[in-house]
């Protein structure tokens, strides 16, 4: 029989390949762009793709939408268009937690459709935790659903989750019926609004009933960080016994080590001395320490042996307004795992890190050795230019609402959405091809003046280009070694008696438990060739496997991890992993069962 025919070399070769990428991928020991160019080269070097095939994917429609996507949010975000519709959504939401939802739900996934879903949920983060602590709404119950919201949204079109694009691909490689860029809009809006309603009357259990306001305001705050303070020349505080120094600012900060010389001083402390240069790595709030005057004795280390180079670098000295900012280390980073010395942030930004808070540990060593995890929010001291620089960088995510940059001309925000509706206009109509009308309206972006071409080059995640770039001749590779077929024909008979719900329905939970190991994309990558050859010997139209592969790999809410922006809100609201289970599982499985019910109706065989 066919589904028991052996394995040829090719495919074995194919599987050593996919089975590596995967321990890859789970485990993280290298990063995700460049497990994908080892996966070209791998692929190139065993023959199983030609070297233009294995490089196709840089050239392939998701890769160029993927970009022309980054830079259309980044005109909506640039001209203050996007802050606008968060600060709306903020007005309109009143001070009930039933009508905060039915505003912020439909609004966020709307924005997220035509738009970066982590953009919309950073975007939307200081909005609502202001909310929460101006009308007295619980955050939890607010972050949570937004999250949610920010995922669903990018099930509305297919230019808003590279899943989506990867899908259309592949079903355009393998002849199927191509998707259009609204194709999935009345299966994406039904998910949306089956989201909604499930908040909104589950909510009230299912959601955590924690504190929320206050609680939540103290939580938010710079309150916790590791921070590193200099004993100044002449300072009052030299010849103090430690023992007096901390009892002196024990309600400002705790000292976690001190160091002298470079060394770190042998504890017990109690009657040592304080002298000028030491250096003492303390736990406190940057909202306090910020107001150090120099007449204390006591300077932030960085600012004192940075300060001058910064002002140097500004030239603006008397315009720079220093400040603190606050940024979290996105998930897939490019600097995660570098110490903050190597990153040197002064010559990429113009700010210095003054603090750093991380979740789970202490730290004992001074503050530039540390290398930073996902997750960690680092505090840094510079100006408003300098803050929009890194706000820009899409391995950071501004956690402090702040003033950017005065815009370039009034008018320039409906000017973006403009060019943001046509381009939806002319691929929506077949005007232009998708790929092209939306380089256009990237193109359009820039020359239009809505942001610059540094800050469009800024505004691509090139980590996430590379890795789809990379990844998507795995799936050519699986079609051409006949891997893919192989699979389908072993699994084929095993689900050739089922009714197509069920089948839909399998193809969605696979997914679904997959991506909360695998990125959406490389999820896609995986299932969807799958799905295309199981679909002529159970005679299911291709497009509704391939759709259900792609919506159960986006739409999947089992764990926080399976999505970056339940980590974004994991920690202002004050969630434990276990919330996400009881709150995502549930919904999971109603959008498994609707996804299921509504593909062979939208694409019938």
């Amino acid at each position: 029989m066919t589904s028991c025919r052996c394995m040829d070399p090719q495919q074995i070769v194919f599987l050593l390949i996919l089975g590596s990428a995967l321990v890859l991928l789970v485990s993280e020991w290298i990063r995700l762009d460049l497990t994908a160019m080892l996966i070209v080269i791998a692929l190139a070097a065993s023959g199983l793709l030609s070297p233009t095939e294995a490089l196709s994917g840089f050239s392939s429609e998701p890769a160029i939408l993927l970009v022309s996507m980054f830079v259309l949010s980044g005109g909506l975000n640039h001209t203050g268009l996007a802050g606008r519709l968060g600060g709306w959504i903020g007005r309109l939401s009143g001070d009930r937690v039933w009508r905060a939802v039915l505003v912020i739900m439909p609004s966020v996934a709307l924005m997220a459709a035509f738009s970066h879903h982590l953009m919309v949920s950073a975007l939307m983060l200081p909005v609502l935790l202001t909310l929460s602590r101006s009308h007295k709404l619980p955050a939890p119950r607010l972050l949570m659903p937004m999250a949610l919201a920010a995922s669903l949204g990018t099930t509305v079109t297919v230019i808003a989750a590279p899943a989506f694009l990867v899908a259309r691909d592949q079903l355009e490689r393998a002849g199927a019926a191509t998707l259009g860029i609204f194709s999935i809009a009345p299966l994406g809006i039904a998910l949306c609004l089956i989201g909604t309603l499930y908040v909104l009357v589950c909510g009230r259990w299912l959601l955590p009933q924690r504190e929320g306001a206050k609680a939540e305001e103290d939580r938010f705050q710079l309150n916790r960080y590791f921070t590193e303070l200099l004993v100044l020349e002449q300072s009052a505080q030299a010849g103090k016994a430690m023992t007096a120094f901390c009892k002196e600012h024990s309600e400002r900060f705790t000292v976690v080590d001190w160091l002298r010389d470079g060394r770190s001083l042998a504890r017990p402390w109690a009657d040592k001395p304080l002298a000028s240069g030491d250096l003492l790595l303390v736990h406190a709030a940057p909202d306090e320490l910020a107001a150090l005057d120099r007449e204390q004795g006591l300077a932030l280390h960085a600012v004192v042996q940075y300060g001058d180079e910064l002002a140097e670098e500004d030239g603006r000295t008397a315009q720079r307004n220093e400040r603190l900012v606050q940024a979290v280390i996105a998930p897939d980073s490019e600097f995660a795992g570098r110490s903050i010395s190597e990153i040197d942030f002064l010559g990429r930004y113009g700010l210095v890190v003054v603090g750093l808070w991380r979740k789970h540990g202490f730290m004992y060593r001074e503050l530039s050795k540390l290398e930073l995890r996902p997750g960690d929010v680092v505090v840094m001291w510079g100006g408003q230019d300098a803050a929009q620089r890194l706000a820009d960088h899409g391995s950071f995510l501004l956690l402090l609402p702040f003033e950017g940059r005065a815009r370039a001309k009034p008018g320039k925000a409906w000017l973006a959405a403009l060019i943001m509706g046509a381009s939806v206009a002319s691929a929506a109509t077949e005007l232009l091809p998708v790929s092209i009308a939306f380089l256009a309206g990237a193109s359009t972006m820039v020359l239009s003046g809505c942001l610059s071409l540094k800050q469009a080059y800024e505004s691509i995640e090139a980590r996430l280009f590379v890795f789809i770039a990379g990844a998507i001749p795995l799936g050519l590779a699986m079609q051409r070694s006949g891997t893919a077929n192989l699979f389908a024909d072993w699994l084929s008979p095993l689900v050739a008696h089922w009714e197509v719900t069920w089948v839909l329905l399998a193809l969605f939970a696979a997914a679904a438990l997959l991506t909360q190991i695998l990125s959406d994309t490389a999820t896609t990558i995986l299932l969807a060739p799958i799905a295309i050859g199981m679909s002529d010997p159970l005679d299911i139209s291709a497009a509704a496997m391939v759709v259900s592969v792609a919506m159960g790999s986006v739409a999947a809410f089992i764990t926080p991890i399976g999505h970056h922006g339940n980590l974004l809100v994991y920690e202002p609201g004050n969630y434990r992993f276990v919330d996400f289970v009881r709150v995502g599982t549930p919904l999971t499985v109603m959008l498994g069962i609707a996804v299921a019910w509504l593909s062979p109706i939208l694409w019938p065989a």
